[in-house]
């Protein structure tokens, strides 16, 4: 399109519009296997954008793509037009109505975030996905999503009450229930509205037309139903016989994929807060047929949850860090479990209907486990369930579970049978498939696994989909139950309703957008199922060359390829988790994790230069990301985007030079080693006005920023002064890592360190050495890969004879377990760091559970604590072990801060022209909690970039756990 008409087109919304060719790029893919760049991406301020969007579309034939959160598995977010990405701006709960339990919302408002606004009002909204956490109201309909509670709440369908959408004319009109003497109204006039109410009305009357969606569509028994628009839906009400129901057109709405209208407003029908006493019991079964066998008596019983995963989702979630701990209820290696959650407002009713639950599992014989859990354990289990689709593309290789026949819905009694020919049709393509159940609502996500960059697998793809697809219709099912139809099955429509429903589907397509520029390619006129895949078919792929090791993905492009869009990086800061910062301040999609992964991917495969690195849109993407390393655990994919950046910014900068800046920054230490020396002058300098200023003026530091002092001093004479000679054999002999920021920055934890371990009676000897840190950050990776050689060969005495080393800078010492996993060739000796090697609040608490420390060396007054961990130590260990250690004085209250990124991040707070995002990452959860702490409360941090942080932010003074023990240590 002529870069004129989008130009003029940005200049006449209040809202963005992007056409770059980063923007294109990261929203050319959504959660499925499709790749579609768009023509441009729009931000719509208001109805009134999304008008003049509209006019736009008609007048040049382009389409218009709704998009929120970008979720969608079955490709409804990508498409060759304008993605209209309503999540930045559409954002505004609008009102509560109490008493009618109904609250209205702008379709860019997450599912989660709203049921934190409900919950002091006794309410909630019920259908909830497992991407709840950052879905957004505007998707659900569009999706007509449901999720795992649907079983009891239902489907979103069932709660959408009103909608104040923009018609395809750009005209206003609201939906909601209307009289019979209200739909005759409606249908007189000229109005596109008018026209929608009188053209429906002459095709649902006719008897043959109504027969038909009787007679093909899924069976009304179940009601996860996507498939297609929902005209049968639309036949039960007064206009059609059903006195008791007033005409509503959300039902046809909700689930339309954004083709029919954009909306606006959207009110929904909420339910009160479930019973709060709650149980699951985990069947454990030894074969799927057993597990499915299970399913229709358990659901004789009141449920509010009857979930299966299978052996191949429960391996995957062995290695991901975040859901290690989520496993703790798997007994054995079962082929499948069933989740069933009951709840009741008493403790005698929930164990009454456990009990009987219990006898129905016993009675059929099939199980070999039923754990029983409780309290937040049900939640655990919940989030391991939840991780699940997205845990799928944390396989290796090109080999993936695809999304194509994930979404079939049957009926109950229906459900073993059809599992059982589907295996069948599976055997005979020689295929694994997963299977991922909402099992209580009749639903399967089925997933093949295939390498979709083959063409003999794209042809399976398409051979699966339709045999199928073929049976599901044989059961009179949904193909489309949750997940929609999109691209991936909106080709099969006309095969699972008949021809006839579907040239009506076509009609009341034309009627609603008769230039057909609302998502065109979706639900009606299908793109093909086959084509515009995420990859190119039969491509040979790049050799891309890195400095770092990526093997473990094979190779780096593997690794950015295992972001597969299911967009856990766009959870903001009130949710649970540290993943991504950036976006949690910007609610920009380029700084997210699946940003990031997409446009490194997307420049890495289509490159045409030497160096694929050397581009200034991945430099763009790259730029607020802060290392923070929560998407390493937190990513249910561990797309690991630190590791990719450190690359990026290697191969960049050998391309295109490194700055004064950056070598100021990776140099540090020896800067602060020269320093040291001078500490009288140096600390002068920084601590002026004046030179100072001008020093950040120069280097490109943000004036607001201090800088931090240095020092010099003697570790070695601390430790002879301190040094015991161990009586207590149980005490262990530890190598204290004095890193670079401890002998430069913070050499009063240091001093406490010595001190803390020798009075507990710990044989210490020091070990000093530059971790590499400020290279890695930087990207100078031929100096860190120097630097580890350096340190490998140093410490190899100590590996060998396996002393345990502690560090107290998290980014330091973790980097032994992380980074020098990728920078050096030693796979053993690399193995022994890794496991020798802990932050030392990880050997402390050990050394407590194991008794070898005691809180009688500790004084028993009363202080209050709250922690904040480093971001590291949250990705590569836990904040519980830091928890431990402080709680060790008896009467120490300790909490952690719920922080995620303190927006430090080393030399990123510094800098100029990301000082602003540091605050405001700050800002979300770390400095309004350190703020409201009373000034006696003492403030935990351990990573040196978050002490300075909360100093600059907050202008309070954070300490080292370890000094914290330190001065409570009465011995």
């Amino acid at each position: 399109m002529n870069k004129n008409l989008l130009k003029d087109l940005s200049e006449a919304l209040k809202g963005e519009l992007l056409f770059d060719e980063l923007s294109k790029a990261i929203y050319a893919t959504d959660a499925s296997v499709y790749r579609k760049l768009p023509t441009a991406v729009a931000y719509p301020k208001n109805a009134e954008d999304l008008k003049t969007l509209i006019v736009f579309a008609n007048k040049n034939k382009v389409g218009l793509i709704p998009r929120t959160a970008g979720t969608s598995l079955a490709g409804q977010c990508v498409g060759d037009g304008i993605v209209v990405d309503v999540s930045r701006h559409f954002t505004k709960i609008i009102s509560l109505d109490k008493d009618k339990k109904q609250v209205t919302v702008q379709p860019g408002v997450v599912r989660d975030e709203l049921n934190q606004y409900l919950k002091p009002f006794g309410l909630f909204f019920g259908p909830n996905t497992s991407t709840s956490n950052r879905c957004m109201i505007g998707g659900m309909v569009g999706n007509n999503s449901s999720g795992t509670t649907s079983i009891q709440y239902g489907v979103t369908r069932d709660k959408v009450m009103a909608m104040q959408c923009v018609l395809s004319d750009g005209s206003d009109a609201f939906f909601s229930d209307i009289s019979k003497k209200e739909f005759e109204e409606r249908k007189d006039g000229d109005s596109l509205e008018a026209k929608i109410y009188s053209k429906l009305f002459e095709e649902l009357s006719n008897p043959e037309i109504q027969n038909n969606i009787k007679a093909e569509f899924p069976k009304p028994s179940i009601h996860r139903r996507n498939t297609g628009y929902a005209v049968d839906e639309l036949l039960k009400n007064n206009i059609f016989g059903d006195d008791k129901v007033d005409f509503n057109l959300c039902k046809l709405l909700s689930g339309s994929e954004g083709t029919l209208a954009f909306t606006t407003e959207v009110t929904l029908q909420l339910d009160d807060l479930p019973p709060q006493h709650a149980a699951m019991v985990a069947t454990h079964y030894k074969t799927l047929e057993d597990c499915l066998s299970d399913v229709a008596p358990v659901m004789q019983h009141n449920l509010h949850l009857c979930e299966m995963m299978d052996k191949v989702i429960l391996d995957c979630t062995k290695n991901n860090r975040a859901q290690l701990a989520n496993r703790f209820f798997v007994e054995g290696d079962p082929a499948g479990i069933l989740m069933l959650e009951v709840k009741a407002d008493s403790k005698e009713d929930l164990d009454k209907q456990l009990d009987e639950l219990l006898k129905t599992i016993e009675k059929s014989g099939l199980s070999y486990a039923s754990p029983i859990l409780y309290g937040d354990n049900i939640n655990k289990a919940i989030e391991l369930r939840k991780a699940g689709l997205g845990l799928l593309g944390n396989m290796v290789g090109d080999r993936k579970a695809v999304a194509c026949i994930e979404d079939t819905a049957v009926a109950l009694e229906d459900l073993k049978d059809f599992i059982g020919e589907f295996s069948q049709i599976m055997k005979g393509y020689d295929q694994d498939a997963v299977y991922y159940a909402h099992a209580g609502a009749g639903e399967l996500h089925l997933r093949p696994i295939l390498n979709l960059k083959k063409s003999e697998d794209v042809v399976l793809f398409r051979s699966i989909t339709t045999d199928v697809a073929k049976l599901t219709k044989k059961y009179q099912g949904s193909f489309s139950g949750e997940h929609g139809d999109g691209i991936v099955r909106a080709e099969f429509i006309p095969l699972m309703i008949g021809e006839a429903n579907y040239e009506l589907l076509k009609r009341v397509k034309a009627l609603f957008d008769p230039n057909l520029v609302l998502n065109p390619g979706k639900i009606v006129d299908a793109y093909p199922m086959d084509e515009s895949l995420r990859y190119k078919v039969d491509r040979k792929e790049p050799e891309v060359e890195t400095l770092m090791d990526f093997s473990d993905s094979e190779g780096i492009l593997k690794a950015a390829e295992k972001c597969n869009g299911s967009g856990d990086c766009r959870k903001s800061h009130h949710m649970n988790g540290g993943m991504c910062p950036s976006y949690q301040a910007t609610k920009d999609e380029k700084d997210t994790t699946r940003g990031r992964a997409n446009a490194l991917r997307e420049f890495l495969t289509n490159s045409e230069k030497t160096n694929r690195f050397d581009h200034e849109e991945l430099k763009n993407v790259f730029d607020l990301c802060l290392s923070c390393k929560a998407c390493a655990s937190e990513c249910p994919s561990n797309v690991d985007v630190a590791a990719l950046k450190a690359e990026f910014l290697y191969n960049y900068q050998e391309a295109n030079g490194y700055s004064l800046r950056s070598k100021l920054f990776a140099y540090n230490t020896r800067l602060n080693a020269l320093g040291s020396k001078f500490s009288g002058i140096t600390n002068w300098m920084f601590e002026s006005k004046t030179v100072s200023g001008m020093l950040k003026k120069v280097v490109g530091v943000a004036p607001e920023r201090s800088l931090p002092l240095v020092g010099r001093f003697s570790f070695k004479k601390h430790l002879d002064k301190y040094r015991v000679k161990r009586t207590d054999i149980s005490k262990k002999r530890v190598v204290l890592y004095v890193d670079e920021f401890v002998k430069y920055l913070d050499i009063q934890v240091g001093k406490d360190a010595i001190e803390l371990l020798c009075k507990l009676g710990y044989d210490v000897e020091l070990f000093y050495g530059e971790s590499g840190r400020t290279y890695l950050s930087k990207g100078f990776l031929k100096q860190a890969k120097k630097l580890v050689a350096q340190n490998m060969e140093r410490l190899k005495s100590i590996l060998n004879d396996g002393t345990l080393i502690v560090g107290l800078e998290p980014s330091a010492i973790l980097s032994f377990r992380d980074e020098y996993q990728r920078l050096h060739d030693d796979k053993e000796q690399l193995q022994k760091l890794a496991s020798n090697s802990f932050l030392i609040e990880e050997f402390l608490a050990a050394e407590i559970a194991a008794g070898h420390i005691s809180a009688d060396s500790f004084t028993e007054e009363e202080r209050t604590v709250k922690i904040h961990g480093h971001c590291h130590q949250k990705a590569l260990s836990n904040q519980k072990v830091t928890f431990d250690v402080l709680n060790l004085p008896k009467n120490y209250k300790v909490t952690i801060i719920p922080s995620g990124c303190c927006g430090m991040a080393g030399s990123f707070g510094y800098e100029k022209e990301h000082y602003e995002t540091s605050m405001q990452v700050g800002e979300l959860k770390l400095f309004p909690a350190v703020k409201k702490s009373s000034e006696d409360t003492l403030i935990a941090a351990n990573g040196t970039s978050c002490r300075h942080q909360i100093k600059d932010g907050t202008k309070r003074e954070a300490q080292h756990p370890v000094s914290i023990l330190r001065k409570a240590l009465v011995i």
